[in-house]
């Protein structure tokens, strides 16, 4: 996976695949569905995104971490300001993504669907 030369470029990218959950592997293994990124005309490592239901899960670890607590723990507030990121970020159109949402936040499906409601009002 690594060339003369090539080593900043791979610690560089190394900190955003690690954030979306992905995975580097060789250029010559890359599937179909691999991002193949190339430094100085050269293809150096290629990148295997996640599944769409696995970087919700991967999103929702990284938010408790930054939070420093369960998501389950946090105010009404942060909750609410949780879906809005959420959202933002299209978590939502994964299927059972409300499901999911609910069960890290420790609230109903219903209560998902009321923060979601609330920002549209807003």
């Amino acid at each position: 996976m690594t060339g003369t030369g090539d080593e900043p470029f791979i610690a560089a990218v190394k900190p955003l695949v690690d954030a979306i959950g992905g995975e580097m592997v060789p250029p010559d293994e890359a599937r179909p569905d691999d991002v193949v990124l190339a430094w100085q005309g050269q293809d150096v490592v290629a990148v295997r995104l996640p599944q769409l239901a696995d970087s919700l899960d991967h999103i929702l670890a990284a938010m408790e971490r930054r939070k420093g607590m369960p998501l389950a723990d946090l105010d009404r507030k942060a909750k609410q300001e949780i879906v809005r990121i959420l959202e933002a970020r299209g978590a939502f159109s994964v299927r059972h993504g409300v499901e999911t949402v609910a069960g890290a936040l420790g609230v109903s499906r219903f209560t998902v669907y009321n923060y979601l409601n609330r920002q549209k009002e807003a």
